[in-house]
């Protein structure tokens, strides 16, 4: 629903591109989502709405590392029942950030670069299509009108707070 009523409010609220893909990339909670919302409105608001998704999704490291050490600091009197600690930094991060430093200093190659981007895309392609597969509306009712309520108010809260931020600090 984000990804097809956003840009429409954008366009009644008279954002121009920037501020569309500010407010695009800041809401919108899935990445592919943020693209397509992105470049169906302009090659800038899509280029900006990527820009600030993946800024949110880079701040998840940091954001994932606090509550790691925090959760740990509580657990440290209890011990597992195997005796073995969750890692510090899950895996995936580390590999995301490990990635993202190989590519930034330049270490791929622009052949395996482009085939990775086309890879990427595919598979990005290809999970959006198994998340649309797996989901039921039925489901999502099932799990009652507070859940439901709680989504709408984060989504509103988000939405705001966006919105604030680019009339009164720029955007």
């Amino acid at each position: 629903l984000a990804m097809i009523a956003y840009p429409v409010i954008t366009q009644m609220l008279d954002l121009d591109d920037r501020a569309t893909g500010v407010f695009l990339g800041g809401t919108i909670h899935d990445v592919a989502q943020v693209v397509g919302a992105g470049f169906s409105v302009s090659n800038e608001t899509g280029e900006t709405a990527t820009l600030v998704k993946l800024i949110r999704v880079t701040m998840l490291a940091p954001v994932v590392l606090v509550f790691s050490l925090v959760i740990r600091s509580f657990a440290e009197t209890e011990k597992p029942a195997d005796g073995k600690r969750p890692p510090l930094i899950p895996f995936f991060v580390l590999m995301f950030l490990a990635l993202a430093a190989i590519n930034s200093f330049g270490l791929i190659p622009a052949a395996l670069q482009d085939f990775l981007s086309d890879l990427s895309r595919w598979a990005l392609l290809v999970s959006i299509a198994a998340v649309g597969m797996k989901t039921s509306l039925k489901t999502i009712f099932e799990v009652g009108g507070q859940a439901i309520l709680l989504i709408v108010i984060d989504t509103l809260f988000i939405a705001g707070f966006i919105l604030f931020g680019i009339t009164y600090l720029g955007g």
